[in-house]
């Protein structure tokens, strides 16, 4: 493109003219030349100059002229030149910034939609599991969970819930199957349809709830764990409903709870003098419904490293009974039985009758269970304040006040007395034993309520331990066939270095605590390793020094507990030794009559102790089988049964192997006799 310059005035910037020359005084004027200059700085004449200007003496002052114009023209050209070149630039850096921007944004993106799917992926893989997974009970568990949120958000008031709650506990097999996705709904969906549901099957269970203080695997201190849910699993077995009360330890194992969720709102309860909010977390465990109070104000309670141990351990109790209870009547329930246990909840008995009766649960009764009766709690009678109670009215010898420090109350007492039913947790002694010797204190109490008291053996989880279908055994075995026991024992010598050999007679030993009897147990070693018996000691560093003194290449220590060895010892063995017939920690004696291995006491305390079966009947199935078959029998005297009549040894094997001594048979059976004389009262 040709770009057009014309000549200007620099003085007035407006194009020259040109004028005839005066033939009498001016000179001719030499023509200005118009050209047109090429964009690539090229100069052309737009007129051919005539030959008179082009001679003459004007030659050097026309070269002068387009010299001096093409100085000028030539620097504006590589000015104009080089911004065209910017601004060029200029828009090929504006053009790569916008599609680098469109492409990080379509990065973006696609990583967003990729973050989508694989949510939704392990989301679909969740409900899969968790839908598939779960039984029915942990499906009605879901239900009857979703039910108290709806109370305490005040969707529903408690007379509905009651009746959803009686609705899910009467169907509760066809409930299941309908109601299988109800993470997936929002309560008003899910209250609508509880609504409309209906079914024809029979309530046929009892509804319990346990206010405690440990439950296995959430918290573990003492034999109260192992009760609670052993007791509970077999409970649900039996078509009864279950759930457990406890206070949110910080220190709570957790892994095993499905579907853990905070209640979306406060509940309130009374504690020295004002109401303090709680937070409640509810979950399922192997079908039953567990809940979980947290303190707000007193958040200190159930924060330390301890369970128990604490001067303030009545304040701390006291408070999560009162709390339990709340949380039990704002949530409209009405169980049949309030199942207490020891000192720490045994508070719930008064504070039951004597607050809360009146306020809905005119069916519901009260069951205290003891481990030990050697725990009380002995209190300044003024703390009963703190949670509700009227000290002067409990400070009385018929109630809470203390058979010898009479200037004091006894928690525990307080628990016998109000409640309709205590059941003592003992394998081998009889009720009237208790009554009369081993009350701690209790004697004269335990007398007055003995019509109230039921004793109960301790039990052991069948579902994991069962030799014929043990998972961690080489080869499973039962009393109708016991070539497995051979290989287990064969395979276990194996494993611990010892000499293999099926005939050999193999002793097992798994301990809790050996402080009372590691003397004991060192003199029977000691005999029993010169007649080439192997021993094997799980689980106690008691005997460290033990094993230095011996050097014996037929014993084993194993410090620590090994829960996939101790199925094998079990299994391996041909007697258990234990520390006592009463176990309710470890269960040696129960699981080693189910492996087909004779429990033989090392305790002195339960030698001899069936001569109390001749004059009082109140023992347990359990104390009555052990006092016929090995109860009495030393380890020695096993030993020469063993050589001298082996038949005999063998039928008395496999008569122990076809008893039930589980959760699920007779403790199960007496807790179920003892909720059936409730509903009687």
């Amino acid at each position: 493109m040709l770009i057009m310059k014309s000549l200007v005035n620099p003085s007035t910037s407006s194009p020259l003219h040109f004028s005839k020359p005066n033939s009498r005084n001016q000179k001719p004027l030499k023509t200005h030349q118009l050209c047109c200059f090429m964009k690539n700085g090229e100069v052309n004449g737009l007129s051919k100059p005539t030959s008179q200007l082009e001679s003459g003496g004007h030659d050097n002052a026309e070269m002068s002229q387009k010299q001096s114009l093409s100085s000028n023209v030539e620097p504006e050209m590589k000015h104009n030149d080089i911004w065209g070149l910017f601004r060029e630039a200029q828009q090929n850096i504006l053009y790569l910034n916008k599609q680098r921007l469109r492409a990080v944004e379509e990065l973006n993106n696609a990583n967003q939609e990729k973050q989508l799917l694989l949510d939704k992926i392990q989301q679909s893989e969740a409900e899969n599991q968790g839908g598939s997974g779960k039984d029915k009970l942990s499906i009605c568990w879901e239900l009857l969970h979703r039910i108290d949120s709806m109370v305490f958000t005040g969707l529903i008031n408690t007379g509905e819930a009651s009746d959803l709650r009686k609705l899910v506990l009467d169907y509760k097999v066809s409930v299941a199957d309908v109601f299988t996705d109800t993470v997936q709904k929002r309560d008003a969906e899910l209250l609508a349809e509880l609504r409309h549901f209906s079914n024809g099957n029979k309530k046929s269970g009892y509804h319990i709830i346990h206010i405690c203080t440990e439950m296995e695997p959430f918290v573990s201190v003492g034999s109260l764990a192992s009760y609670v849910s052993g007791l509970s699993c077999a409970l649900q077995r039996k078509g009864h409903l279950v759930e457990v009360i406890l206070p949110k330890y910080a220190s709570l194992d957790l892994d095993g709870v499905q579907g853990l969720r905070e209640i979306e709102a406060e509940s309130y309860s009374y504690f020295n003098g004002q109401l303090h909010g709680n937070k409640f977390w509810t979950g399922v465990f192997s079908g039953i419904g567990v809940t979980f109070i947290q303190p707000l104000y007193y958040s200190s309670f159930f924060s330390r490293e301890r369970v128990y141990g604490y001067s303030d351990d009545f304040e701390r109790f006291a408070y999560f009974s009162r709390a339990s209870l709340d949380y039990i009547l704002k949530s409209g329930k009405q169980p049949d039985v309030l199942h207490i246990h020891n000192w720490e909840t045994a508070i719930v008995g008064p504070l039951f009758w004597d607050i809360f009766v009146k306020q809905g649960f005119g069916r519901t009764r009260i069951l205290l269970t003891c481990q030990s009766l050697d725990s009380q709690c002995l209190e300044h009678p003024d703390k009963l304040a703190l949670c509700g109670l009227d000290p002067d009215r409990l400070h009385r010898p018929d109630r809470l006040q203390d058979n010898y420090k009479t200037h004091l109350i006894n928690i525990l007492k307080g628990g016998l007395v109000y409640s309709n039913k205590a059941v003592i947790m003992s394998s081998i002694h009889s009720k009237g034993r208790i009554v009369r010797s081993l009350g701690h204190g209790l004697e004269s109490t335990l007398a007055v309520h003995q019509d109230k008291l039921l004793v109960a053996p301790s039990g052991f989880e069948n579902s994991t331990w069962d030799p014929s279908n043990d998972k961690f055994l080489p080869e499973n075995f039962c009393a109708e066939d016991l070539k497995g026991k051979t290989v287990c024992k064969v395979s276990l010598q194996q494993q611990l270095g010892l000499s293999r050999n099926g005939s050999t007679i193999l002793v097992g030993c798994v301990f809790s605590d050996l402080s009372d009897v590691v003397e004991n147990v060192k003199a029977v070693v000691r005999d029993a390793s010169i007649r080439g018996i192997q021993f094997i000691f799980m689980g106690n560093r008691a005997l460290a020094s033990f094993q230095e003194e011996l050097e014996d290449g037929n014993v084993r220590f194993i410090d620590s507990h090994d829960d996939d060895l101790s199925h094998l010892i079990f299994a391996g063995s041909d007697i258990m030794l234990c520390q006592s017939f009463h176990d309710p920690i470890l269960q040696v004696p129960q699981k080693a009559l189910k492996y087909g291995a004779a429990p033989i006491a090392v305790n002195p305390h339960d030698i001899g102790f069936r001569h109390f079966l001749d004059f009082d009947h109140g023992t347990s199935k359990f104390s009555q089988f052990i006092s016929s078959t090995f109860g009495n029998m030393s380890l020695s005297q096993a030993l020469d049964e063993i050589k001298n009549n082996p038949s005999n040894w063998k039928g008395r094997i496999k008569d122990a192997m076809t008893q039930d001594f589980s959760w699920d048979a007779e403790c199960c059976d007496i807790h179920v006799s003892a909720y059936s004389a409730l509903e009687n009262l």
